[in-house]
């Protein structure tokens, strides 16, 4: 690259995990169907290059090409982001002995799905039911970002900076369903700007553990692009997000979660969680439902139900004319909701009732578990891209509204009357 770029932008980067992260591999596992990501020690990371990936599609083409590459190669170096332990350090010796707080990464939590058709029912013929593991929210990750830069490089390094702060700024698989939210964490970052020919920059130390002489710039967590609303809802009587599992009580129960406690040094009790997929999917019912109302797409009318791609996205599809296949990202992000402890639980008792006779299958007795009604407020972050607009915006802010007032429940066993909440919405702070 010749003496143009005489300076280098160097950070070592904390973020914490604000929801879980599904930062996948390539790694087969007898006991999971998608496993994390694994350092040589066992313990989560994450890939420079998927960071890299998402840090490139945040800038446009002329940006990402200087700065990322393109004919000319790239200019930023990321690491891998590797695993804090208690003391804020990473592990970048061969198989350390692991102590209390590093052996709460050997067994991570896992997600329960299941895949659904078309008709919104689960693909029983496809095996449509899979998990998925997760890094727990709360776990620490650190990671080195370096630029190659002349002197005209200041304010590139600001848009980098910048990105990394915002508020969507997300890591990992799902990011759409809940996982992926981060937080950098600037008291704990560091960086500074060398010259290549200093003897400082000549000796620095490759280790992440190394500190700078500038701390990182605080958070700046807002994006322009994107429409706050927060949910704080309170439950009227029962609810309850499955987890998939039964215990010793029932045959059906709650799921529940661990955050990793950097404070304490442990992992805390395990926490009610509402899943921001479970969310994510009665409000994309809901929002339709709304929508084709207020176009007139009615049974009667028989003209065809209209899908709100344009905030939920489709998957790819055989487009009929060229054969190519289209699809389209969902531009909602929505985050899961941790309740702060585990709170009180109420068991129901059920028969399968027999359709034909009316009463009740042999050997067909089951038990719920389900929450019971508390005075907390569940908070749930939605982010919506300003660029929806009109009726799919109105469909959209109607089904938050329905959620609020008790219109739409939500989480399993709804028919039973579980699930309805109370509250109010807020759109970027303000009373919807």
């Amino acid at each position: 690259m010749g003496n143009k770029y005489n300076k280098r932008y160097i950070a070592n980067i904390v973020f914490e995990a604000k929801t879980p992260l599904k930062v996948g591999s390539s790694d087969l596992d007898m006991l999971q169907d998608a496993p994390v990501q694994k350092d040589w020690n066992e313990l989560p990371m994450i890939l420079g290059t998927s960071i890299a990936g998402v840090l490139r599609k945040e800038f446009d083409k002329n940006f990402a090409n200087d700065i990322f590459g393109d004919e000319k190669g790239s200019r930023i170096i990321i690491s891998n982001a590797l695993l804090c332990d208690k003391d804020m350090q990473v592990i970048e010796t061969l198989n350390p002995n692991k102590n209390d707080f590093l052996k709460i990464f050997e067994n991570l939590p896992q997600r329960e799905h299941t895949k659904i058709t078309s008709k919104g029912v689960a693909d029983s013929e496809n095996s449509g039911k899979f998990d998925e593991e997760v890094v727990y929210k709360g776990t620490r990750f650190k990671f080195r970002l370096e630029l190659i830069a002349d002197d005209n490089d200041h304010s590139n390094w600001d848009e980098l900076i910048k990105v990394i702060n915002s508020k969507v700024f997300r890591l990992g698989g799902g990011t759409t369903k809940g996982f992926g939210d981060i937080k950098i964490l600037n008291e704990l970052s560091s960086y500074d700007t060398f010259e290549i020919t200093t003897k400082e920059y000549q000796e620095k130390s490759s280790s992440l553990n190394t500190s700078y002489s500038k701390l990182f710039p605080k958070d700046e967590r807002q994006n322009i692009n994107y429409t706050v609303y927060t949910l704080k809802i309170c439950p009227e009587d029962f609810f309850m997000f499955g987890s998939g599992f039964g215990d010793d009580d029932a045959d059906m129960t709650p799921v529940y979660e661990s955050v990793v406690d950097y404070e304490n040094k442990k992992l805390t009790a395990k926490k009610v969680l509402i899943p921001a997929s479970s969310v994510k999917g009665a409000i994309a019912h809901r929002t339709t439902y709304h929508f084709n109302k207020l176009k007139g797409n009615t049974i009667e009318a028989n003209n065809g139900v209209l899908s709100i791609d344009a905030i939920f996205g489709h998957k790819k599809e055989l487009a009929s004319d060229n054969e190519t296949e289209l699809g389209q990202k969902g531009k909602i992000l929505i985050s899961d909701c941790f309740k702060n402890d585990g709170g009180q639980t109420k068991t129901f008792d059920h028969v399968a009732i027999d359709r034909f006779t009316g009463g009740g299958l042999d050997g067909a007795l089951f038990q719920e578990k389900t929450i019971s009604k508390d005075n907390d407020k569940y908070e749930i972050e939605i982010l919506l891209e300003k660029s929806i607009v009109s009726d799919e915006l109105k469909a959209f802010e109607t089904t938050l509204k329905d959620i609020a007032t008790g219109m739409l429940p939500l989480g399993g066993a709804t028919t039973k009357g579980h699930g309805v909440f109370i509250g109010t919405v807020l759109k970027d702070g303000e009373k919807l």
